[in-house]
């Protein structure tokens, strides 16, 4: 989940980008004798942009909260399994610690070899797991990604915004007029939008 706040600032910065060059691009030709430093003070004074809190949209986001509680049991879920590997394997180890002194050399080598290969097999299981888990939070936040971006684009066009940024601590942006924010808006639109797709998922 750390990658989770850059991402938001990446779609909140291009989700709507694209309306700017689209606003301004597919006009008729400037006269040629117009210069180029008065086009774009035109272009500026034109320029419609809003900023969200990061912090707040993650937090107060239903998606981004069921999201979390997934890859939590989740977590769990690998965590279990692994422990009650290890711990069958661990069993094996004591057991052979006990019994040792009564084996031939011969069986005790090979009980050997089995559990140091059983104890290798644990490490790759291991690490499957925790692949597995990092691949269903990409796979998470790839469908996070897309689902705000939709609906700032959606939400740019309706409001004729060009340009979305966050506003957090610790961000580049220093001072935000709070006439300019629209965190709730955001909020309030993107749970009304995954509720209602929640509710019609659910009643098919």
């Amino acid at each position: 989940m750390k990658n989770l706040s850059l991402i938001l600032n990446i779609i909140l910065i291009v989700a709507v980008a694209y309306l700017f060059v689209d606003k301004f691009s597919g006009g008729g030709k400037e006269d040629e004798n117009t210069s180029t430093e008065q086009k774009d003070d035109k272009i500026y004074q034109n320029v419609a942009i809003a900023y969200v809190h990061s912090d707040s949209l993650l937090a107060n986001y239903d998606f981004m909260k069921d999201i979390e509680a997934e890859l939590g049991e989740l977590s769990q879920k690998y965590e279990k399994e692994y422990q009650n590997r290890a711990q069958g394997l661990q069993n094996e180890i004591s057991d052979f610690q006990r019994t040792a002194q009564n084996l031939t050399v011969a069986q005790g080598k090979a009980l050997e070899e089995n559990l140091m290969k059983k104890q290798q097999n644990l490490r790759v299981y291991q690490e499957d797991l925790s692949r597995k888990l990092r691949q269903k939070e990409a796979e998470l936040n790839n469908e996070l990604y897309k689902t705000i971006s939709d609906y700032l684009n959606e939400y740019g066009n309706q409001n004729n915004l060009q340009l979305v940024l966050t506003y957090s601590r610790g961000s580049d942006v220093l001072y935000a007029n709070e006439g300019l924010e629209i965190t709730n808006e955001v909020i309030e639109g993107l749970n009304k939008a995954y509720n209602e797709k929640a509710d019609t998922e659910a009643s098919e």
